[in-house]
């Protein structure tokens, strides 16, 4: 059923083309960010906080996922000065923590992998203070890749579920378990670093999956949760089924935290890069 009508507290004013200080730097680096291309509903916020997620290897993905709204199609080739203009522009905002995230890059050996790995350590040259999130596709399950990145040493690598296994046809090109595996194998690789995942509630999933997903996060040895409503970008994606309550939010932030996540933020709102910092601070709950 397609909800026509949203409820009171999905009003947030968004504004996709504001004109700002952070918009300006962003264009003159030429560096894309997943706020714009994903029509993020918190980007008028971030923007205006001088904070942004980083969408390196291009702006095209290869896969085609039905709640995404970045484009489809042939990617560009991989620009390998991009990681040193990710790097000034952490510098030039003061970025405390930098989140950085790709479009799914299938057309690549690594995934794109090893510009990950540049990333993080063109950031860690001339943004010594600046912790650094990693948001990445699943490598279609390349291990060689995730250690690329796992030795790179970031602070926190995320790799996003989006939903439960039964609604797996919205992503036709991912794999639940495999998906599950990315995020257990970068521990067996690195155990310092923390690990993320994110989940879209109103795709038409029940509780009773999601809490089930949430068990298999903490199996994979997941350390974060974010939880948020979908809201479709556009009328070519998939709709939406279900406008999730905030007291829903928080019954599921109660159920994530007793699994043993170490922190969860669950509201509509959320994204796995919205207010990213937060992660490494104290408890949420």
């Amino acid at each position: 059923m397609n909800i026509q009508r949203k409820p009171e507290w999905l009003k947030k004013k968004i504004d996709f083309n504001a004109n700002c200080a952070t918009s300006a730097l962003l264009k003159s680096l030429d560096l894309n960010t997943v706020c714009h291309e994903a029509k993020c509903p918190n980007i008028s916020e971030c923007f205006k906080n001088r904070h942004a997620t980083f969408l390196i290897l291009g702006k095209t993905c290869t896969r085609h996922c039905a709640f995404c709204h970045v484009d489809k199609n042939k990617p560009a080739p991989v620009d390998e000065n991009e990681p040193s203009r990710v790097a000034e522009a952490v510098k030039q905002m003061a970025l405390h923590h930098a989140v950085i995230t790709s479009v799914t890059r299938d057309d690549l050996r690594d995934g794109g992998a090893a510009l990950f790995a540049e990333v993080v350590r063109a950031i860690k040259k001339i943004a010594l203070k600046a912790t650094i999130d990693l948001l990445f596709p699943d490598f279609q399950g390349d291990k060689n890749a995730l250690k690329t990145v796992t030795d790179s040493k970031p602070d926190i690598i995320g790799h996003n579920m989006e939903t439960i296994p039964r609604l797996y046809f919205l992503r036709p090109q991912a794999d639940y378990q495999r998906s599950l595996d990315v995020l257990k194998n970068i521990k067996k690789s690195d155990k310092t670093i923390y690990t993320k995942s994110s989940l879209l509630l109103g795709l038409g999933e029940k509780e009773n999956e999601v809490i089930e997903t949430m068990e298999d996060l903490r199996t994979a040895g997941c350390d974060f949760l974010a939880l948020g409503q979908y809201l479709r970008p556009s009328l070519k994606n998939t709709p939406v089924v279900e406008y999730v309550s905030p007291e829903k939010f928080e019954a599921y932030k109660r159920q994530a935290f007793s699994l043993g996540f170490c922190h969860v933020e669950s509201a509509p709102y959320v994204r796995s890069s919205y207010r990213a910092a937060s992660y490494l601070q104290r408890p949420s709950f």
